[in-house]
């Protein structure tokens, strides 16, 4: 029915108003996370980067990067250390001895240093116990009874009951 509406091909209305899109596309556009700005928000983060620098970096506000990117700023550090241990496993697989030797050094300062007198080369493995403080010396006592206390539970009953 084209005869209804001869403006309409004009680009009007029947009011004579101009035809706007179905959503006004007015005000801020809509912020987009994508794997990019997750990696540059973490390297950030981890690098010590305040939120208000990072937000401005990455050209939003920075309530809008605590919305999007809670995860990576909270976790950034570990996030970026798993990736470098990624990278450098990789390396290892395709035998670059370097990565072999940094992994290694890696491993070696996280490894559990084993405490003094204990591990290899240790007396016969006998521990002392170490010296107890004043509650845990009454608490222990208090767990094991003196020998005598059967007898006075004893008398106690013995009172009680009618003869």
């Amino acid at each position: 029915m084209a005869g209804e509406n001869p403006g309409a091909a004009d680009g009007f209305d029947l009011f004579g108003n101009p035809i706007e899109p179905i959503r006004d596309r007015r005000g801020r556009p809509t912020f987009r996370k994508d794997k990019q700005n997750q990696d540059f928000v973490a390297v950030r983060a981890a690098a010590g980067w305040t939120q208000a620098a990072i937000a401005e970096a990455l050209g939003c506000d920075e309530k809008t990067l605590r919305k999007y990117f809670s995860r990576e700023l909270s976790g950034g550090a570990l996030m970026m250390e798993g990736i470098c241990l990624d990278v450098l496993l990789r390396k290892v697989r395709e035998g670059h001895t370097p990565s072999v030797r940094a992994l290694q050094d890696r491993l070696d300062r996280v490894a559990a240093q084993p405490a003094p007198g204990k591990g290899r080369g240790a007396d016969d493995g006998a521990e002392k116990p170490a010296p107890m403080g004043k509650k845990e010396q009454r608490l222990a006592d208090a767990a094991e009874p003196a020998a005598d206390y059967g007898d006075l539970y004893d008398r106690i009953r013995s009172k009680a009951r009618p003869q």
